[in-house]
């Protein structure tokens, strides 16, 4: 099991932890609507996970193997990716300084990448698309770091393939980006203020990283390290956390709908590309900021301080019980999806993809009924409708456990009727998620 993976259980531990110290200090730190929004942005991120290695990993590996500069420089030294923990013959455990060497340099090194990876993508447009989903939830907290994008890793694994041509085993890349990532994770919270001098001087930190997350004039595209603060100190793109930062993106999304989520940028992209004539202007557009625009699509868009006193987050009231359901329907969604998960290398390709592609439609509903979405529930219903279906066969047919086969027929049938009984309330007539 990978390390993001075994680390799942930590994160949801930490969330309830998170949620419980705010109620004990009585502040509210998140919300129910947001919260489901951002953890179901993270499961399709790592559902696409499942079939994007071959691209993002794929090319690591092919290049250290093939293209490494100690093909060329056979007197250049390999990289230890051995434990740099050893157990001597008397049993006592000492340290290989060699590979620690090894290990800190690469550990290092990823953060590097990782500071430019996410630095163009806040400064190149088609990299912004990729990577907007992760900023646009309004609040933050725990929760906030698991909203990761499902298409940014197929625009930015070009930014660690240097390591692979310096030799770094991918087994030491995989293994040090993935702690680097759950080091990030518990950035992601106003439950901690500064912290010592030292330490916040070094290492990255709630502070800093509440600076990151911000829509704040002066916070905007700044604090874009993982780990180490020093590169941001000496790349230019420092900033102390003053006042508390208003959270989310210039132009809010103002949808629950993950899928939309991930495409919002991209779809406005290519509006603006149909509607350029020039194509250095449709260049500029792809590779430019994000916010340029060409003079025949009204220039530029400036950029201006939030304003605290009227802005207001994006938040549709829906009925308790509603609430209640769209939260069991995104619990079994989630425990498909870490089914799914965990038996990806056991499963045809076919299964995999329905599976994957019916969690996503569980989610993406899930998204409507906090929207109060109309279209939510004829898509609900059919959705609902065909789990009964495929529960009813597989207990009829006896493949698998009889229960829980019947408790699939049984909740299909239960969330059709409480969806039915509360249709009054996905009364919203705007398309929010798909405009």
């Amino acid at each position: 099991m990978g390390i993001l993976k075994a680390s799942i259980p930590l994160f949801f531990l930490l969330i309830g932890i998170e949620l419980l110290w705010s109620e004990w200090k009585g502040r509210r730190l998140s919300r129910l609507n947001d919260a489901l929004s951002d953890v179901s942005c993270g499961v399709l991120s790592q559902l696409a996970g499942m079939f994007d290695k071959a691209l993002t990993l794929g090319v690591f590996i092919w290049v250290a193997t093939h293209l490494r500069v100690q093909l060329a420089a056979p007197w250049l030294p390999e990289w230890a990716e051995r434990s740099p923990l050893v157990r001597g013959d008397n049993g006592r455990v000492a340290m290989d300084g060699a590979a620690l060497a090894s290990w800190a340099v690469v550990f290092v090194l990823v953060d590097l990448c990782y500071y430019w990876s996410h630095r163009c993508s806040h400064e190149i447009n088609v990299l912004w698309a990729g990577h907007v989903v992760h900023h646009q939830s309004e609040e933050y907290n725990l929760s906030v770091a698991l909203r990761q994008a499902s298409l940014g890793k197929l625009l930015t694994w070009v930014f660690y393939v240097p390591l692979a041509l310096v030799g770094v085993p991918w087994r030491m890349f995989v293994a040090c980006h993935a702690i680097n990532l759950v080091y990030q994770f518990v950035l992601h919270t106003r439950a901690v203020n500064r912290l010592g001098r030292p330490i916040e001087w070094l290492l990255n930190t709630p502070s800093h990283h509440r600076v990151h997350h911000g829509v704040n004039l002066k916070y905007q595209d700044k604090n874009y390290a993982g780990v180490f603060m020093m590169f941001d100190r000496w790349f230019g793109t420092f900033q102390v956390e003053e006042e508390e930062p208003v959270y989310g993106i210039t132009t809010p999304l103002q949808s629950w709908n993950p899928v939309w989520a991930n495409l919002q940028v991209f779809a406005q992209l290519g509006r603006d590309l149909r509607h350029t004539t020039r194509w250095r202007d449709k260049w500029r557009l792809v590779f430019g900021r994000p916010g340029w625009r060409p003079a025949e699509l009204g220039g530029p868009h400036a950029k201006h301080e939030v304003d605290v006193t009227r802005y207001e987050k994006f938040d549709p009231r829906i009925p308790g019980v509603l609430a209640a359901y769209g939260l069991a329907q995104f619990v079994v969604a989630s425990a498909a999806a870490l089914f799914l998960l965990m038996r990806a290398t056991s499963l045809p390709v076919g299964q995999s993809v329905a599976a994957a592609f019916y969690v996503m439609v569980a989610l993406v509903c899930v998204g409507g009924v906090f929207e109060r979405a109309q279209w939510a529930r004829p898509l609900e219903t059919a959705r609902l409708a065909v789990l009964g279906l495929v529960a009813a066969v597989v207990a009829v047919m006896g493949i698998g456990p009889a229960a829980l086969a019947w408790g699939g027929v049984a909740f299909a049938v239960v969330s059709v009727a409480v969806l039915w009984r509360y249709r009054g309330a996905l009364t919203e007539p705007a398309l929010a998620s798909i405009m």
